[in-house]
């Protein structure tokens, strides 16, 4: 892992907290960056990650790719507590925000940069600096808020419109929308190409004005967690080759529902089941 990385020029630029994620037997890396960061070197791109954490909690899992890390006392952490109203989330620390001025000189010029807080920890004013490369979003964590307690709730997005007009496309999964329609209308309106993952049903793809509707393989769930980072990972890299946003989010509904066979980040692709879906595709 490159802790302070040099000259080496990465094609998949990634920014984002990697996060500790608090579980009843102890804990887990998590994060958008660390799902849809190691999905796309498993897909054969240098890898970049931008972020800020702790690197105590753990490294060996992101020996593959480089990482810029901005230190952090504790990284942004997270616990899901679950009660006869369902699902509870809370933030309990969160690690520094992210600015341009964080990303090495020598990644600037990447090819793909993946905007992918999931605390309101990307500056908004960030897409404005990649004129020439392929902007894309999984816009999770600019649509949560939470109180002093930490409890995580929906929170309105000011700046919607301007991120999604300089994006190139947007994932984001129903459940973080609460399942409201006209919400995906208002962002599919401002954005050329946008999927909402919907866990076993699949997915569903708005650009230029079409809806299309992939479907998803059956398969016996595991763990869910990380399947819309690697879907997103694994769309984006394919649309960038191919530029057929169709057969992109087929094959990223694939590398995504497979992933939800195996726990935790054992869910991100290995590049030998990544041949074996792209020759079936």
């Amino acid at each position: 892992m490159l802790k302070f990385p040099g000259l080496n020029p990465v094609d998949y630029l990634i920014i984002g907290h990697i996060t500790k994620d608090l579980l009843p037997s102890g804990h887990q890396l998590g994060g958008s960056v660390s799902y849809a960061g190691l999905t796309a070197r498993a897909l054969g791109q240098r890898v970049g990650i931008v972020t800020s954490w702790n690197e105590a909690d753990d490294q060996e899992s992101f020996s593959e790719v480089a990482i810029a890390n901005h230190p952090s006392e504790y990284s942004t952490t997270f616990e899901n507590q679950y009660t006869a109203e369902g699902r509870q989330q809370y933030l309990h620390h969160k690690a520094a925000d992210l600015a341009y001025y964080h990303i090495p000189e020598s990644w600037r010029q990447s090819n793909i940069i993946h905007l992918a807080p999931v605390a309101q920890e990307v500056q908004a004013n960030i897409v404005r600096h990649f004129p020439d490369a392929f902007i894309y979003l999984t816009i999770q964590g600019w649509l949560r808020q939470w109180d002093a307690q930490g409890m995580v709730s929906p929170s309105e997005w000011p700046e919607a419109a301007y991120i999604l007009q300089q994006a190139h496309a947007a994932v984001l999964s129903e459940e973080d929308i609460r399942y409201d329609q006209g919400v995906v209308n208002t962002f599919a309106s401002a954005c050329p190409i946008l999927v909402v993952t919907r866990g076993a049903a699949g997915a569903s793809l708005y650009t230029e004005g079409n809806h299309h509707m992939i479907a998803a393989p059956l398969v016996e769930e595991v763990d869910p967690t990380g399947a819309g980072d690697i879907f997103a990972a694994a769309f984006f890299t394919h649309l960038t080759k191919n530029g057929d946003p169709v057969a992109a989010a087929e094959f990223g509904v694939r590398i995504a529902s497979d992933s939800v066979t195996r726990p935790g980040l054992s869910g991100v692709p290995s590049p030998n089941l990544i041949n074996q879906i792209s020759t079936e595709v």
